[in-house]
């Protein structure tokens, strides 16, 4: 199933290379927890940008049960208002917090789609990438990863909602893209996790579709990943601000589970962590 290697790739045991493989064999999805060290994400923006509040935070969720800490320095907020940087500004976000993060010993995800910033973390130990315009954006970072050898999430993206498209067959076009630019490049296919992107260039409706039918995804044979967060769908349904929607968070990241997904990304680990360990343990009894 894996992608013929070019002579980039780098070799087995590479930094990296396999810190998912036993994450993604447990009963239960593993948890990845948000770090934003940003001024402006639509949730928690500014609150962690000192590099001494985003340490305490990545301690946090690692002490609740995080498996895996996502850090981004720029803010991909799925709606509008998210301001562009440039790799320089991204770069001083994180300079003085990541590796201290990734010296707290749980694998590093670095998010950002500029292959400048994903070279820099992983030289400094990030151990995954994160890439929010699924390979697609930067003709660099297909060929850093593979050279890397290590893990990419590709994440479906757009850059404005339709609700007029048929959102999941858009969805399956744009992962065979990712996958044929990974081809291309030497990433191994066993080395890529997808993510539906909830809430990234869909409407609310689009973004349900996507969780509902999750398991229409299994068609590529890879892990998926989902973030539902905080996201604005759930207000669609229950009238809410960010902070108020642990209950839908929970809820969606339920559904994605049973419908098979194998990692969940959250601002809160500890009740996802929680939530995901008791319906597992009440599935088991059947």
């Amino acid at each position: 199933m894996s992608a013929s290697p070019s002579p980039s790739v780098a070799p087995a045991g590479s930094a990296g290379a396999d810190v998912l493989r036993p994450l993604l064999g447990r009963p239960i999805p593993a948890v990845m927890g948000v770090l934003n060290v940003t001024p402006d994400s639509f949730s928690d923006g500014g609150e962690f940008i000192a590099p001494e509040q985003a340490l305490e935070r990545a301690r946090a969720m690692i002490s609740a049960g995080a498996d895996i800490i996502d850090i981004g320095a720029e803010s991909t907020r799925p709606y509008t208002g998210a301001r562009p940087v440039t790799a320089d500004d991204e770069l001083t976000r994180l300079k003085p917090v990541l590796a201290a993060v990734v010296a707290l010993g749980v694998p590093v995800s670095i998010d950002s789609m500029k292959a400048e910033v994903v070279a820099f973390a992983l030289d400094q130990g990030a151990t995954i990438a994160n890439d929010v315009w699924g390979l697609h954006r930067d003709p660099a970072m297909a060929p850093l990863v593979a050279a890397k050898g290590v893990p990419v999430i590709v994440m479906h993206n757009r850059d404005k909602a339709d609700p007029a498209i048929d959102i999941i067959a858009d969805m399956k076009a744009f992962f065979q893209r990712s996958l044929d630019i990974a081809a291309q490049a030497g990433i191994a296919r066993d080395k890529i996790v997808l993510d539906p992107g909830i809430g990234f260039g869909k409407t609310a409706e689009q973004s349900m579709i996507a969780l509902a039918r999750l398991n229409e995804f299994d068609m590529f044979g890879l892990p998926i990943l989902v973030g539902a967060s905080r996201k604005r769908f759930i207000a669609s349904v229950s009238p809410s601000e960010p902070k108020e929607r642990l209950a839908g968070s929970i809820a969606a990241h339920l559904v994605a589970a049973q419908r098979g997904a194998k990692i969940i990304r959250t601002h809160d680990v500890a009740d996802t962590l929680q939530a995901l360990r008791v319906a597992h343990a009440i599935e088991s009894k059947q």
